[in-house]
Order: structure tokens, then sequence, then C-alpha cells
């Protein structure tokens, strides 16, 4: 550049000096203190394609990982809200979450989160927040299952601590009346709308025998299996989850026709009783939302996009934005 030019460029600037500044702060107040938006990384603009590329090689080494990524986002945002507490471990100050009856020996893909905030790190140094980072996971999770995407806002914090109890309590159990279920999505602001939408991530990924076994072999203290289960699913169900305690830990499909690709199968299962978990069944069970169980098995483009609009839902339970919680620098513990 001459020096004409140079200098040009010198006289544009401060013209426009005061225009520049005011502009800045105006960023720099939305991302302090506004809520998680589009355009918070900057300066990691490579942020999607790091985490995507990290999902996609452990999907290569893992078919069930999806399915986890998913399920771990869930389970961190209805517990204190989306702020990374089911990735912390056990520190002499509090217990995390990972303990929690709904997580243990259950939750899993904290080493893929893991990595790919070591990739992440390398490439822009205590910019992304771990939650930010598992809530890109799950999108891509889903997308490269062959389910619909959606637009993740950024700038969530990782929060500085775990709430075992709250897990404990908070989180949906397989076994709970859908009016318990509801109950538990309206605490953090989720509808029954929310509820049919959420349950069809169950469209891909398996579930351990105990959390269906009581369908089985004596449903309620019948000593019947139950009615609302197909009988061929159940005898089928039956060889793989035996009435013996060493099989609890055996995997079943949630959806055993596409076990491991995102579509509406699920709710198709739902309309001819094959749903695995009686907490699935039971959205047959209440006219409001069989309805849209209906709705969902025989349009799956009307699933895709109200599936996408409560997982932005989702995503923005309860998020920790400003100068509050921190960017974790490991995941599974708070910067010293």
């Amino acid at each position: 550049m001459n020096l004409n030019k140079r200098n040009n460029l010198f006289e544009l600037i401060m013209h426009h000096k005061n225009t520049i500044i005011i502009l800045l702060l105006s960023i720099s107040s939305l991302l302090t203190h506004g809520q998680p938006n589009y355009y918070y990384y900057t300066m990691c603009p490579n942020l999607p394609m790091i985490v995507r590329y990290g999902v996609w090689a452990a999907m290569k080494n893992d078919t069930r990982i999806a399915a986890s990524l998913l399920r771990l986002h869930f389970h961190d945002c209805f517990v204190n809200g989306c702020d990374g507490s089911v990735l912390l471990d056990d520190t002499k100050t509090f217990k995390g979450e990972k303990q929690a009856g709904p997580n243990r020996n259950s939750v899993r893909g904290f080493q893929v989160i893991d990595n790919i905030k070591a990739d992440v790190e390398r490439a822009c140094p205590m910019t992304v927040s771990c939650v930010d980072i598992l809530t890109f996971a799950a999108r891509e999770a889903v997308v490269l299952s062959g389910g619909p995407t959606w637009p993740v806002a950024v700038g969530r914090r990782d929060g500085v601590t775990a709430n075992l109890k709250a897990a404990n309590e908070n989180l949906p159990a397989p076994f709970e009346p859908l009016a318990n279920i509801s109950a538990k999505f309206a605490a953090v602001g989720l509808d029954l709308r929310d509820v049919v939408v959420l349950s069809g991530a169950h469209t891909i990924g398996m579930a351990q025998c105990f959390t269906f076994k009581n369908r089985l072999f004596d449903f309620k203290g019948t000593g019947q299996p139950d009615p609302n289960l197909d009988s061929t699913l159940a005898s089928s169900l039956k060889t793989s989850c035996p009435n013996v305690d060493k099989s609890n830990g055996n995997l079943n499909s949630l959806d055993m026709v596409t076990t491991y690709k995102f579509d509406n199968a699920y709710y198709k299962n739902l309309v001819n009783n094959a749903g695995l978990l009686e907490s699935d069944q039971a959205l047959m069970s209440d006219p409001r939302t069989s309805a849209m169980v209906n709705d969902y098995s025989v349009y799956p483009d009307l699933f895709y996009r109200d599936f996408a609009t409560s997982m932005v839902k989702l995503g923005n339970i309860g998020v920790i934005t400003g100068q509050n919680g921190q960017v974790r620098k490991k995941c599974g513990e708070v910067n010293a």
C-alpha cells in the first residue's frame, strides 16, 4: 500500500472512529450481557466444522454415540439449565451428576466432548465453552444420523458446580406416568408438544433391559406383560431380556426398525403398540399426545420441523451468559 492510500485509509478510520467505537461497544454489550446469539464466536469461525468432524469421527467408531450425545445434552439442560454441569467430575466440594440414578452406567459420550474440546482449544484457546460444544455436538449427531438441522445460538458459559440432587429428581424416568413427565418438562419451560417431539429422539439409540423389563413379565403386579405392548415384540424382548438380574444391562434398540437412522419410525412404532419404554407408549394414552403421535407417524417433515423448534428451546433453558460462569479449559473440571 503506498503512502497516499495509507493516509486515506487512516483519515477514513478517524472520520468514522466514533461510529466504530459505538458499534464495537454495542457488540461487546450484546455478547457480554445478552442471550446466546449466532455471532458470538467470530474469533473461532471453524468451530462448527471442528465439532462436526469430532462427532463424525466418533460415529465411525461407535454407532451408538449419536444417541448418547443427544441424551447427554438433554440430561445437562434438565438439571439447572444448559451449563455443562453433567460433564463435571466429583470434587471435594460437590458431587457431580454422573453418579445420579438416571446417569450412572448410562450416560456416555464424555470422551467425545473432551476430544472435541481439545481440538477447539488448539484452534481458539479459552474461547468456547464446553456447554456450547455439547449443544453443537447434539445437533451434529442428529444431522449425521439423517435428521434435521437447526440454528444453534452460542455464547453460553459453563457452570462452576453440579447438582446431584436435582439430577436425581428432575430427569424424567422411563417408568413415570405421562403426567409426571409433563410436569418435569413444564418446570423447565417446555410444553406438552415438546414432550412428544423430544421423545422422538428415541428414534435412535438403545435402552438397557432394566428400563423396560417390568413390561415383560409382571406388569403392575398382574403376572402378565403390559397389555399395551405388542405381543410379538414382548416375546422377542423376553429372549434378549430374560427375567434374571444379570440381564438388566443388556441393550435393545429403542426403535427396532431403523435403530441408527433419525426418522419418524418411532411414532409408527407407538401407533402399533411397539414402543419400548412405558413412558414412550404412554404418549398414546392421552388424546392430546396421541393425536400428535399420529401426525408425526404420517408426516416426517412435520416431525423434523417441530423437533428442530423444540431443540432450540431445550438449548436455551437456564443458560449462563455475560460475566457469570466461565469457559472451562477442561470440560470435566472447573478452572482453578
